[in-house]
């Protein structure tokens, strides 16, 4: 686990996202509370619960965006699910144990990555033997001495022409695995899951591997090889051991639309339906243990954060029980036209930056005048205003309306230097931004 200061956390979040002190400040805290707990005796550590986290705040805020990146800089498994996607068991949907198998399946494939990486040396040496067996092909070992010292001469002359690169453009064929297997499910009382079942060795003999014969470059070749060697060489067994460990210490669950399952007052029908799911989450958030294809995981010292925008409930509509399991409540501030300002030039993926960048791959150098981002940024809050305010993603709507035409025609335009001012966004926007009928179609 990484260990930053709840300062250097923030500074992180804010090199993407825009504003939103107080989440960010939560977050930060909760992460660097795991840190905190792993240097608590073993006695007592098993004891602290993590402290989960209701976002409110309305769509486009950056909600999602402070999760993802902060299990980003955690380097943790990290699952989005949203919550009206859950039903009881017997409804159609999907059962909410399926969250923490979720995060443990992408848990085993950030551990493998990882070991691939360790091994990818050696793995770089075996795919480089290959290679030389096929640019080579014949007996390794031959009873002959003198035709056998020749057979070694020439492959380390070829080793050596391998390293430098100069048989990059050689064709090579390889074999790879095709994998037959069909894909089963079955429907269990908690829903569709993946059968517990090696089915290659029940059926190994009905399913015989089958390999397909490409051909391609040694620098393709190469990559291929040496992917395929660093899987024979990570231990799958240790990777899950890891995944689980890691899945169960630092794994973070995000919970989106939460106020969706919220029920109202004297519910009945659909709000009982809501209340059931609810009572479903609540055993996962307080800490059970989930029976997975790969062995029981806890889910005790997960991190949930739960988001909604809370317009028609409110977090107090939740279940008493699931309340008490989000302790910690922080609310999203609305963005206003100098947050959109910040948003399309400071983030290090900022929108600006990304169009700009989009356009140089056709050679036009793309510039945003100083009154253009404002107006653009008048728009985009005037639009929230009077239809939906959708937040920032309105800006991805705008950016695409206002560059319509110079995308359309980029390939064919002569002039390179493109300079978009306020004019320029008032001629392409004004229309569709003042109409407030065409502005509910195309913006």
């Amino acid at each position: 686990m990484n260990n930053f200061t709840p300062r250097e956390i923030v500074s992180e979040l804010d090199c993407f996202i825009v504003g939103q002190n107080a989440a960010k400040r939560a977050v930060a805290i909760a992460l660097r509370n795991r840190w905190r707990r792993q240097q608590v005796a073993p006695e007592l550590r098993d004891e602290i619960a993590p402290k989960n986290i209701i976002m409110i705040g309305p769509t486009g805020v950056g909600k999602t965006e402070i999760a993802r990146r902060l299990a980003k800089l955690a380097q943790a498994p990290f699952v989005k699910v949203e919550a009206s996607k859950f039903t009881e068991v017997g409804y159609v949907g999907r059962d909410v144990e399926s969250m923490v198998r979720d995060l443990l399946e992408l848990a085993i494939i950030l551990v493998k990555e990882e070991e691939a990486k360790k091994v990818r040396i050696k793995a770089e040496d075996l795919a480089e033997e290959r290679l030389l067996d096929l640019l080579l092909p014949g007996e390794t070992t031959n009873p002959d001495p003198e035709k056998q010292e020749s057979r070694e001469h020439t492959r380390e002359k070829l080793k050596k022409l391998l390293r430098m690169g100069s048989l990059d453009d050689r064709m090579v064929e390889i074999e790879s695995q095709v994998s037959k297997m069909p894909v089963m499910e079955i429907f269990t009382p908690q829903g569709t899951e993946e059968m517990d079942i090696n089915m290659k060795e029940m059926f190994g003999g009905l399913f015989p591997k089958k390999t397909k014969r490409r051909r391609m470059k040694v620098s393709e070749a190469r990559e291929i090889l040496i992917d395929m060697e660093a899987e024979k060489l990570v231990d799958m067994d240790k990777v899950t051991t890891l995944a689980k460990e890691r899945t169960e210490q630092t794994g973070i669950v995000f919970i989106d639309e939460i106020d969706k399952i919220a029920s109202r007052e004297g519910g009945h029908g659909p709000e009982v339906s809501r209340e059931g799911v609810q009572r479903d989450i609540l055993p996962i958030v307080e800490g059970c243990t989930i029976n997975t294809k790969h062995g029981p995981v806890k889910t005790d010292h997960i991190l949930f954060i739960a988001s909604g925008a809370f317009h028609v409930a409110k977090p107090s509509d939740l279940i008493p029980e699931l309340q008490g399991r989000f302790p910690i409540r922080v609310e999203l501030e609305k963005l206003t036209e100098e947050d959109f300002v910040r948003i399309l030039q400071e983030p290090q993926n900022a929108l600006l930056r990304q169009y700009k960048a989009l356009l140089d791959t056709e050679n036009i150098n793309l510039n945003f005048r100083e009154d253009a981002v404002l107006e653009i940024a008048r728009v985009a809050a005037v639009v929230n205003n009077r239809t939906e305010n959708i937040g920032a993603r309105r800006l991805h709507t705008i950016m695409e309306k206002l560059l319509d035409e110079i995308s359309f025609n980029a390939p064919e335009l002569q002039e390179k230097n493109v300079e978009i001012d306020a004019a320029y966004v008032r001629d392409r926007l004004e229309d569709i931004s003042t109409n407030e009928d065409l502005a509910n179609y195309i913006l």
